[in-house]
């Protein structure tokens, strides 16, 4: 084989492992997103919803993603927290920690570490779950007896995604509010009433519901990428664990991007009036 034809067949299998590969995967992903939400409205309107297999799966994704969430929501909050005080401090505006920090913990703090917690532990848990069933042939034995894998195992687990994601960022909402109300009050010596009043004045309700919708949107992308990975997962149990890293590493990254385009959009659609 001559340097030329070498170097022909390097770009080849380079193209078909890198972006060739990724069009496959996103393509794959959006055609398992329609299938999924066709099969979830049909089981409801129907009333074929797996219901029981929904409340075991967000039981036991509330169970894996509660107390990560609350240990990483606590120092984040108050790192949050230190740092708008100090810059309210420094702009003499110390009354307005309250609202800095509850701007930053509902907008973007709240919904990115449920989030980022939904995919490391949750989403890593689903694809691990479904990639063992496929190299165990169970996924393709429940096709040949006639039961829908998406409808069986793909549907209840989107469901109590979504579920748990909403539920994760409230509780880190909740979370990030006593902790910032904690370090400043407490800490610093603020005025509770200054604090509760600026928090509420500025992170409006229209602020928890844009947090609300990122959470359902976030809760869908590890969901589906979960499961797509899991259920294409291949070459054993070193396969097993790829599917798991690229779930987790793919659903981070998209989770990241998303929030930037819903938030801009956001401040697009509904810019801020002056106070």
């Amino acid at each position: 084989m001559t340097a030329t034809q070498e170097v022909t067949q390097w770009w080849r299998g380079y193209l078909d492992r890198h972006p060739v590969t990724s069009l496959r995967t996103v393509g794959g992903q959006c055609v398992l997103a329609v299938r999924v939400f066709q099969h979830l409205i049909g089981d409801i309107v129907r009333g074929r919803f797996p219901f029981w297999e929904f409340v075991e799966q967000a039981v036991f994704m509330a169970r894996t993603a509660v107390v990560p969430t609350l240990f990483i929501a606590v120092p984040i909050s108050i790192t949050l927290a230190v740092q708008f005080s100090l810059l309210a401090g420094q702009l003499g505006a110390t009354a307005l920690a309250g609202a800095a920090n509850g701007l930053a913990v509902i907008r973007q703090g709240a919904p990115l570490v449920a989030a980022i917690l939904m995919a490391a532990a949750v989403g890593s848990a689903m694809s691990a779950d479904l990639g063992s069933r496929t190299i165990r042939d169970e996924t393709d034995a429940m096709e040949v007896m006639g039961v829908s894998v998406i409808r069986r195992l793909v549907v209840p687990r989107l469901a109590a995604a979504v579920v748990i994601s909403v539920a994760l960022t409230g509780f880190t909402c909740f979370i990030g509010f006593l902790a910032g109300y904690a370090f400043t009050v407490m800490l610093q010596g603020g005025t509770p009433g200054s604090y509760t009043a600026t928090f509420s004045s500025f992170a409006t309700v229209d602020d928890l519901i844009l947090t609300l919708i990122k959470a359902v949107v976030f809760g869908m992308i590890v969901a589906i990428i979960a499961c797509y990975k899991g259920l294409d997962t291949r070459g054993g149990p070193a396969g097993v664990a790829n599917s798991v890293n690229a779930a987790v590493v793919q659903s981070i990254l998209l989770l990241l991007l998303t929030n930037v385009l819903i938030s801009q959009m956001y401040l697009v659609l509904f810019p801020k009036t002056s106070f």
